[in-house]
């Protein structure tokens, strides 16, 4: 019998907290409509809440922001768009499974994947979606896919999801986020927290899909099957 995926079986597991330095400062307003007279600074004040996707406390405790001009070179970096998109081939990648095990993306050639992104073992929306991807993975196999799952958590740590889990499929350890910076994972939170984003890759190597949905884990299963079976 399959380990159930509930809230309440996940709800002895720790929360992260956020550094309240993690946030953009925000822009200042345009020198010609800004009142001169007025604060520089604004404060936040404290505030926590918890989100049921995600498994995180996130705490702010008078959050100060102090509004800077940015020049124009650094207004066009401001913003992180996915390098790895619908029609290119993605980096190629090794990274060892959770027995340890070196596994390179080249290993697939000739077979769709589908590479999920995900930002941490044990959270409540992380696990909701590993377990469905178990749910589902027959329906996968029925396609020809195979499944991989990519997270900055250590080989240790995905051994003991996987087998708390009954996950059948591979999940990489990628410490340091390395292969998520190349593909150009965008983060959510401002970049505090790693974003959740789904690929699926064709036999020929060429992705046909990114699905990028923080807070619906379980329509990552959906949106790829109903791709793979397109295919």
């Amino acid at each position: 019998m399959l380990p159930l995926c509930s809230s309440s079986s996940m709800a002895a597991n720790p929360s992260l907290t956020l550094p309240t330095n993690s946030f953009l400062t925000l822009l200042h307003p345009p020198p010609s409509s800004r009142n001169t007279s007025s604060s520089s600074s604004s404060s936040l004040s404290s505030t926590s809440f918890n989100s049921q996707f995600l498994g995180l406390k996130l705490s702010h405790s008078s959050i100060s922001i102090t509004p800077s001009p940015l020049s124009s070179s650094s207004r066009k970096g401001a913003f992180v768009f996915a390098k790895v998109s619908k029609g290119s081939k993605p980096p190629g990648f090794t990274l060892k499974d959770q027995d340890g095990k070196t596994v390179s993306l080249s290993k697939y050639k000739g077979k769709p994947v589908v590479v999920y992104f995900y930002p941490a073992d044990e959270t409540p929306g992380c696990t909701k979606q590993a377990c469905a991807f178990r749910d589902s993975y027959e329906k996968f196999k029925k396609a020809g896919a195979e499944v991989v799952g990519i997270s900055g958590d250590d080989t240790a740590s995905h051994k003991a999801f996987a087998k708390k889990y009954k996950l059948p499929y591979t999940l990489l350890s990628d410490e340091g986020n390395k292969v998520r910076k190349e593909w150009g994972v965008p983060g959510d939170f401002f970049g505090s927290l790693p974003g959740r984003e789904t690929y699926v890759i064709d036999k020929n190597g060429v992705v046909q899909l990114v699905y990028n949905n923080q807070f619906q884990p379980e329509k990552h299963i959906d949106e790829t099957l109903k791709l793979l079976q397109s295919l």
